[in-house]
């Protein structure tokens, strides 16, 4: 190689190695076919992706299943129980104006079973079974089990009844507020129970209250739910319960209103404080799309 032919290279090698180097994004895309176009469609619309273990969203109106995952698998189910408790509460037909008071054996020992209800203080049935499905509140589910008919046995035979009677095939309870993790269920089975609730008004009411303040003692206690979206404008819920122990992870079940349509969604053993919140949101705005996309379609006059 002259003296000439190394010049030329040491010009033109820069610009030969850069060509190659160029990152993919430099080069324009393919036009995409309309199959693969439908393919990508296709996948985006199959389901919401949730990081919920189980899953399952139904058509309250028929029980059609929209979207589901994992949805047979009975697992833990923390205070969801609290939806069934209520229930049972409900059937017995005691007054809710009844003063019942909250005692050393409503205390449960070990991990979740803190309390703002101390021993001694008085409140109404109907004040407990608030506090039970808007705050989640453990002691005051166990002081409707205990004055119960027959006592906490009973209650829970009742509980379990009341189940087998819903259709709840795989669910199985052994007390009334979800602290044990030998409360379980399907998402299926719930799905069962949340349309349960959602035809008594007491419990529609009481679960999707934002706040709720009773006397404990000498003061006067503030007791918000432990469901943020009851606080949200944009959503239309029905009936709601929240639950969480370890061996259950974060648990949400509600009946919701997306679009005008009721809409069942369940969702057990979510990964972090806030995901159940979030994948309600991911249904949602899947549910919004859906619903979007069968509108534009049955509007095409050629579809």
């Amino acid at each position: 190689m002259n003296r000439a032919q190394v010049s030329v290279w040491v010009v033109l090698a820069p610009l030969l190695l850069g060509s190659a180097l160029a990152p993919a994004a430099s080069i324009p895309d393919a036009p995409i076919s309309s199959h693969h176009r439908h393919s990508l469609a296709h996948a985006a619309s199959t389901g919401p992706h949730l990081r919920s273990t189980s899953a399952l969203v139904l058509d309250a109106s028929d029980s059609t299943v929209l979207y589901a995952r994992r949805a047979d698998v009975a697992q833990p189910i923390a205070s969801i129980t609290k939806l069934l408790t209520a229930l049972v509460v409900v059937d017995a037909g005691q007054s809710l104006d009844e003063v019942l008071e909250v005692t050393r054996d409503d205390c449960a020992i070990g991990r979740g079973a803190y309390s703002r209800l101390s021993v001694g203080t008085e409140l109404t049935r109907g004040d407990l079974l608030h506090l039970a499905l808007m705050s989640s509140e453990n002691r005051a589910a166990h002081a409707l089990a205990r004055n119960y008919p027959g006592g906490t046995p009973a209650f829970v035979r009742a509980m379990n009844a009341k189940a087998a009677a819903l259709g709840m095939t795989s669910a199985r309870f052994v007390e009334p507020t979800g602290l044990s993790s030998d409360n379980v269920a399907s998402a299926q089975d719930l799905s069962k129970l949340v349309a349960a609730a959602s035809h008594n008004a007491t419990i529609r009411e009481y679960s999707t209250d934002r706040s709720y303040e009773v006397r404990v003692g000498r003061h006067r206690v503030q007791f918000r739910n432990t469901d943020s979206l009851v606080s949200n404008p944009a959503w239309d819920i029905i009936v709601q319960k929240t639950g969480y122990i370890s061996e259950a992870g974060r648990c949400l079940v509600m009946q919701a209103v997306i679009e005008g349509r009721s809409v069942v969604i369940v969702l057990l053993n979510s990964f972090g404080k806030y995901t159940r919140v979030a994948d309600a949101r991911r249904v949602r705005r899947w549910m919004e799309s859906k619903l979007t996309r069968r509108a534009l379609a049955s509007s095409d006059p050629t579809a």
